[in-house]
């Protein structure tokens, strides 16, 4: 950046100066077609006809006010969101872009309610312009940046699929193939603890050795003298997540959880709980289809205990198992694996990219 700006001038302009916000329109009685439709949240669905089409800039207006896109083919957008036209003598539309994803936009939310953002707000934001030549470098960088980082993810995507389809295979049996049976009598079911949400953030104890499971990703860690011993559960168990988002979760050190969750253990030798994890997230989208039935999506321990579940031999089960956590490890851990490179591609593009457009 110091050879770029030896001996170069940054101008600052207001936003209004380089640039002119342009309301969106209703898309409802437009016909269908190929030319997406952009609101505040994303692409809406898709139409026959453009706003727009030249590179620019949406910013929100209402709603979703920190999804900043930037677009170089036709689109409509609606009236949640504002496209740019730029005068592209002063300055780059991705660069543009690049230098919008660095405002906290939220600091200008007017709305009382919903968030908002007025055309004479954005107008007054001040806008770095330097020579087009140094523009255009700078967008070559965090273009490699964002570049990388959307190969990280579509090989996540990748392997995710590749794992969901290994993970299929793996576990589908023919009836006769392999004993089934009912999942309340080749396990042993256990209950939770009474406790409120409000009572495990009270108790919460970072690095305390009981993980307490809620419903979704509400959990709290406690002592063991926080909540009743036989509450307490040692064994490696399968949580059943049984209303809101029904999911199984699997977990091998002291737990407890809310008493209208319950999980399930093994007592027998020849099953390996982690083989019948696996089997169960198969089956998530059996069990939501249950709790859709319910007013509220729930539902109940005669679901989970008639289920039937395959029982192989125990080495095939563990052989399975083997497989599935190495392909897990790779796709869901965030200290290992992709996903970790991938946060970590993303934390290096945001340092960069606020180094590069800080004059």
């Amino acid at each position: 950046m110091k050879k770029l700006l030896d001996g170069v001038e940054v101008e600052w302009k207001k936003l209004g100066e380089v640039a002119k916000l342009k309301n969106g329109k209703d898309w409802k009685k437009l016909g269908k077609g190929t030319i997406p439709v952009y609101g505040s949240g994303g692409i809406m669905g898709y139409v026959n006809t453009f706003s727009y089409d030249k590179p620019t800039v949406l910013i929100p207006r209402k709603g979703s006010i920190t999804n900043i896109f930037y677009i170089e083919t036709p689109f409509w957008n609606v009236d949640t969101i504002y496209y740019t036209e730029i005068k592209s003598s002063l300055m780059i539309p991705k660069f543009f872009y690049y230098f919008m994803t660095t405002n906290d936009l939220m600091k200008l939310d007017t709305g009382s309610g919903r968030p908002s953002l007025t055309q004479a707000i954005l107008n007054q934001i001040l806008i770095p312009i330097p020579p087009l030549s140094v523009q255009k470098e700078i967008v070559r960088i965090l273009d490699a940046f964002t570049e990388l980082t959307a190969e990280l993810t579509a090989e996540l995507t990748a392997r995710k699929k590749q794992y969901a389809y290994y993970r299929d295979r793996l576990l589908t049996f023919d009836e006769g193939e392999v004993e089934w049976k009912m999942l309340g009598d080749a396990l042993v079911r256990t209950k939770g603890t009474k406790i409120t949400a409000s009572k495990m953030k009270e108790l919460h104890k970072d690095g305390a050795p009981v993980k307490i499971f809620a419903g979704g990703k509400t959990v709290a860690f406690v002592n063991y003298d926080d909540i009743p011993e036989k509450d307490i559960h040692e064994k490696p168990s399968i949580i059943v997540k049984s209303r809101g988002i029904i999911e199984f979760e699997y977990y091998d050190k002291p737990f407890s959880h809310k008493s209208e969750l319950w999980s399930y253990h093994s007592e027998d030798k020849d099953i390996d709980i982690k083989f019948v994890y696996y089997f169960l997230k198969t089956q998530e989208y059996h069990f939501r289809n249950l709790a859709s039935k319910m007013q509220m999506p729930q539902i109940a321990t005669p679901d989970t205990d008639k289920f039937k579940i395959p029982i192989p031999p125990l080495e095939k089960q563990k052989e399975i198992v083997a497989i599935l956590d190495k392909f897990d490890a790779l796709t869901n851990s965030i200290s290992e694996g992709l996903p970790r490179e991938i946060e970590l591609r993303q934390k290096q593009y945001a340092y960069y990219r606020d180094k590069l457009l800080d004059f």
